[in-house]
């Protein structure tokens, strides 16, 4: 992990090569990441922004930086101390390049991140969150930031879901995107029989025949189940389950949004565990 701001421009500082075209080869692909899964599939990379997500980017995962006119002029005393290559954007190019309304000023383009089902199975009494079809970035950058609050082990993602690498999504974990695993699976019934096979308790979150969360033990391996925003689990992946859970609740709310009721489970976990 980067702990400070230390950079180095690939040309003298008092006479640095800036981009200020948006039809720069260099620009035009950091659009294209931006806005296009497939664009950072092919690549293998994905993008950031900021100087906490920049700070927090594993060294040998980061390929390139990118920071405007003005972040230099603010930063440029700071960055003369330098470890990393950067290249300057004029203020309004990065600007059309930003995911954000106000930009930090700072973007970094990270290799993406590869786990396999066998480095998540191998942890004694592990605790999952398997997502099928969640479709909003930032429900998912939250499920992403409270799974790692909670030590959970790691997330298993329907290809449903909507991209990990969405720049909204990335935003939305804060960070937790370096340090939480995860993996895309073209089926989900076939990780609940795995799981199930490793004395894995597989739980549903779902209103029908349901016991409170609160009512069970997780003291042992636990996945759960959680469905899309609007539908839910679909009835083949809820009825794989081990078991129906629902949270309790009041007034005429008939259900928590994906990332609420997912933070409210894996606490739970971490509550009894710790």
């Amino acid at each position: 992990m980067i702990t400070s701001l230390k950079l180095v421009s690939s040309c003298p500082f008092n006479r640095f090569y800036m981009i200020t075209s948006i039809t720069n080869q260099k620009i035009k692909n950091l659009i294209k990441l931006c806005q296009k899964s497939a664009e950072r599939r092919a690549q293998n990379v994905f993008l950031v922004e900021g100087e906490k997500m920049f700070l927090e980017t594993p060294r040998d995962q980061l390929k390139q930086v990118y920071i405007s006119e003005s972040y230099y002029n603010r930063k440029k005393h700071e960055l003369n101390l330098a470890e990393l290559t950067f290249e300057v954007i004029s203020d309004k190019v990065f600007k059309a390049v930003s995911d954000t309304v106000t930009p930090q000023g700072i973007l970094c383009v990270v290799q993406q991140f590869y786990y396999t089902l066998e480095h998540l199975l191998d942890d004694s009494c592990p605790c999952f969150l398997i997502l099928e079809d969640i479709r909003d970035p930032g429900n998912l950058g939250t499920i992403l930031r409270s799974a790692e609050g909670a030590g959970v082990t790691g997330v298993i993602l329907s290809r449903g879901c909507v991209d990990i690498y969405n720049p909204k999504t990335i935003r939305s974990t804060m960070g937790s995107i370096y340090r939480v695993p995860f993996l895309y699976t073209d089926n989900l019934l076939e990780i609940v029989e795995e799981m199930k096979k490793r004395q894995i308790q597989v739980l549903a979150a779902h209103l029908q025949d349901s016991t409170d969360y609160d009512k069970l033990s997780y003291k042992n391996g636990t996945a759960f189940l959680i469905g899309n925003e609007g539908n839910g689990l679909s009835p083949a992946v809820s009825q794989s389950a081990t078991k129906y859970i629902k949270i309790p609740m009041q007034g005429k709310v008939e259900s928590l949004n994906a990332a609420v009721a997912a933070s409210l489970l894996v606490y739970e976990v971490y509550r009894q565990r710790r």
